[in-house]
């Protein structure tokens, strides 16, 4: 590798396993002696992906209070507070309801001549989710940023290819790949690829409209939450975050609140638990420490992302954190509707092929 870095940016649809991948991707990349880090984003400013990757020693950054497209200079400030740590590869993942990427940050930073080479942009897709949301009775909010997303894709990569080996009819076959962050499959190949320098960066720029973006992500509660926790008798991580998460998916759903994507992380000085669904009553993906002993002093990490009001979506949450037995420390809550995305900069640039979508 050389001086210059390669910037990867991984989008997708929330829940659609970005920051697994990338932390597996960067797992590859040091296997082969190539150093590797990531610039995480989000609208609000707790994210658990940000811990996680502290977790497994992944060198880091973080956007916060926007996405990429609207906070494109902290983005730049940020890509340079990473390049001090000597990275080969630098991974950016965009927030999961965030599309027109290729015109308001691939092609700005390939304007910017800063030093560093821009890779293909890929989008990742959960099947299952991409069945969900290419229905009839589909979330139309949810279905156009679905929909935008994919179609300005230089690469797309089905994921969770070891639960769901067959991407959905609805979707053009043709350049797709499949992959697993939890076996490894297919992502030396993706690495391989997306390093190479053969392919075309940002070459599907969208014709987006801006008032139907914004109505989109306002549709979608956006709640973090960062809590101390200090139960009446010792508790092991998975049994403070096991039996909460359960609660609090049951009484969203008796709200008729839809889970879009909620993950969450417990800590304590004897282990740690994440874990994540994308739908009411999905059972949980959970990594960590199972098996770490009881402890006192636990810190939970929580964002949950749902159609639903803000306001309903905190009151639910503040009830089940009521509900423990044990003693909270400094209870954070933010809990709003994403702002109308307004973007720092945006280049246009021919459109694409036609519809990825038969």
């Amino acid at each position: 590798m050389t001086a210059r870095p390669w910037i990867v940016l991984v989008g997708g649809f929330l829940g659609a396993g970005k920051t697994s991948l990338l932390l597996a991707a960067g797992k590859e990349l040091r296997r082969r002696g190539v150093r590797s880090a990531i610039i995480l984003n989000d609208q609000g400013d707790a994210l658990v992906d940000s811990n996680y990757a502290a977790l497994h020693g992944l060198d880091w950054g973080e956007v916060r209070g926007g996405c990429f497209c609207c906070r494109f200079s902290d983005l730049v400030r940020v890509i340079d507070q990473v390049r001090q740590h000597a990275p080969d590869v630098i991974f950016a993942e965009p927030a999961g309801s965030c599309t027109d990427l290729s015109a308001t940050v691939l092609r700005p930073l390939q304007e910017s001549g800063s030093g560093f080479r821009i890779a293909p942009f890929t989008v990742l897709v959960d099947p299952q989710r991409a069945e969900a949301l290419l229905r009839d009775n589909a979330d139309a909010h949810l279905s156009y940023l679905f929909r935008r997303q994919m179609e300005e894709a230089d690469l797309i990569c089905f994921t969770k290819s070891d639960i769901c080996p067959q991407p959905p009819a609805e979707i053009r076959t043709d350049g797709v790949r499949q992959i697993s962050a939890k076996t490894g499959q297919g992502i030396p190949a993706w690495l391989n690829e997306v390093l190479a320098g053969d392919l075309s960066s940002g070459a599907h720029a969208l014709d987006i409209d801006y008032e139907e973006y914004a109505r989109a992500e306002a549709a979608l509660a956006w709640l973090d939450l960062q809590v101390g926790i200090t139960p009446r008798v010792p508790a092991s991580p998975a049994l403070i975050l096991g039996p909460f998460l359960d609660r609090l998916d049951a009484d969203l759903t008796a709200a008729g609140i839809g889970i879009v994507h909620l993950k969450a992380i417990a800590q304590a000085e004897t282990g740690f638990v994440r874990a994540a669904i994308c739908a009411n009553g999905q059972q949980p993906e959970v990594e960590g420490m199972l098996d770490a002993s009881p402890a006192l002093g636990h810190e939970l990490l929580l964002n949950l992302r749902a159609l639903g009001e803000a306001a309903q979506v905190r009151r639910i949450v503040e009830q089940n954190l009521a509900r423990l037995e044990a003693a909270l420390d400094r209870p954070r809550i933010a809990c709003f509707h994403p702002a109308p995305p307004r973007p720092e900069r945006r280049l246009s640039a021919p459109f694409g092929p036609g519809s990825r979508f038969t």
